[in-house]
């Protein structure tokens, strides 16, 4: 019933937020679309954290960022103009395309202190929709359908499952939903798709007879199809179609390594920016062999 255990590692982002990051996996590089999965906090920060804790600009293309908040409050902006706050059951849905530059700000935590908690994923974007323009949206309320039943609250982000389908424009067919839980509480796991994973972002379940923690993921096979939570938890489920090899660089992803280098020239040259005066630093290309022209052939 489960194909591997991906456990989080932790990483800094710099000016002292750390995430845990799964996926990409050594072993398991993408889940369906979702090709990036980030847990961020959970972390207090005190009122009058510096300007060092955002996430400075940088750059995307060939996905979409989706981020979804379980306690605290983001500020985006980006290159197509938007200037967004993203509060707890909302979600920012940022398809890069062909190329978008964005911030993530804590003007709320600077102001008077926040409590952070949350996932950020990426979903690969199919062939054909690579180089679709930027585009940026906002949802919350009927948007992401919610439901309750025998100690299961769940909230829908994208896609369809459970009978629902969330307002969120995806490209390619996938689900992501967000559960909480009560101790001994039983949930469905969406079936009908090629690749499958939950989440335990608080908590503990149990699969197979086995019991899993909070920073766990497992990837499910074709049969798994039901879970029961061994304490109160938060869980995410998420798949769907498999969208084809992806090349990763930095924030890039691509099906094409020429592309991925494209876009680091672009950045470097300053072709990548926002449109107005962001006040900070913007995040510098690291230093890669993996974009530099291979050796003359003699």
């Amino acid at each position: 019933m489960i194909e591997m255990v991906i456990e989080q590692r932790r990483r800094s982002l710099g000016g002292g937020l750390d995430v845990g990051r799964v996926l990409p996996f050594a072993k398991r590089r993408m889940v369906g679309p979702f090709v990036f999965f980030d847990h961020m906090g959970p972390l207090d920060v005190a009122a009058g954290a510096p300007r060092s804790l955002d996430v400075r600009p940088h750059p995307h293309i060939g996905l979409s960022t989706v981020t979804y908040l379980f306690s605290g409050e983001i500020v985006h902006r980006d290159s197509v103009g938007s200037h967004q706050a993203i509060r707890p059951q909302e979600v920012n849905w940022m398809t890069a395309g062909s190329g978008i530059t964005h911030s993530e700000r804590f003007e709320k935590a600077r102001s008077v202190g926040d409590h952070l908690h949350g996932i950020q994923a990426w979903v690969a974007l199919p062939d054909s929709d690579e180089e679709t323009a930027p585009s940026f949206s906002h949802h919350a309320g009927d948007d992401l359908p919610q439901w309750s039943d025998a100690g299961v609250c769940g909230q829908l982000i994208a896609g369809s499952a459970y009978g629902l389908t969330a307002s969120v424009r995806t490209h390619s067919p996938l689900f992501y939903a967000h559960l909480d839980m009560d101790a001994g509480a039983e949930a469905e796991i969406p079936v009908g798709h090629a690749e499958r994973a939950v989440y335990i972002a608080t908590g503990a379940i149990e699969l197979d007879g086995q019991r899993y923690g909070a920073g766990q993921m497992l990837v499910l096979g074709a049969d798994a199809s039901r879970m029961t939570a061994a304490e109160g938890s938060t869980v995410m489920v998420l798949g769907g179609e498999p969208v084809g090899e992806r090349f990763l660089y930095w924030n890039f992803v691509s099906s094409s390594k020429d592309r991925l280098r494209q876009a680091a020239a672009d950045w470097d040259a300053g072709r990548m920016k926002l449109p107005d005066a962001d006040d900070q630093e913007f995040i510098p290309l690291p230093d890669d062999p993996f974009l530099k022209p291979p050796p003359a052939m003699s």
